[in-house]
């Protein structure tokens, strides 16, 4: 592993939801969802990593997202690049400290016929609590909506 990851290596890990996670917004009804978070490193100065989302009942595909995660050297700030299936892109940045990254949208770029309301910001928080877990908070606001929390999923590491 390249020594600039470093500080983000307890992320390191194929993470199954348990239980599943969460997800709420306004204009949604509440919903479950199970959730596979795969984040590895090939050597570069940076993380991969992909989020699948299926139907806690069906196991039907849902959410799907993959990016990377980069740590500009010899600071704790760090930038966050995620592609989605729903046609949006993201960049966002903030900060690791010991076992916690907190980021926040950059920049949000969408394909031309992206369904409304659009998605406007987007904050995370990602942090491996006392248990031995990850967590994942995501916040997000819209066109219509202001910043709200979205999703929480708590992840059990089943593959180091």
């Amino acid at each position: 592993m390249s020594p600039v990851v470093e500080p983000l290596s307890w992320m390191l890990g194929t993470w199954l939801s348990e239980p599943p996670g969460a997800g709420t917004f306004p204009t949604l009804q509440p919903f479950r969802y199970l959730e596979e978070a795969h984040i590895s490193h090939v050597g570069q100065p940076m993380l991969n990593f992909s989020f699948n989302a299926f139907h806690p009942d069906t196991h039907k595909p849902m959410h799907r997202e993959c990016g990377f995660i980069r740590l500009e050297p010899d600071t704790n700030k760090v930038a966050f690049v995620s592609a989605q299936n729903t046609g949006i892109v993201e960049v966002e940045e903030g900060e690791v400290n010991g076992q916690e990254l907190c980021i926040a949208s950059h920049s949000i770029a969408r394909i031309s016929f992206a369904k409304e309301p659009h998605v406007e910001q987007i904050t995370r928080k990602f942090r491996l609590n006392s248990e031995g877990k990850l967590e994942q908070t995501v916040s997000m606001a819209t066109t219509t909506q202001p910043l709200t929390q979205h999703l929480h999923v708590t992840y059990k590491k089943v593959t180091p």
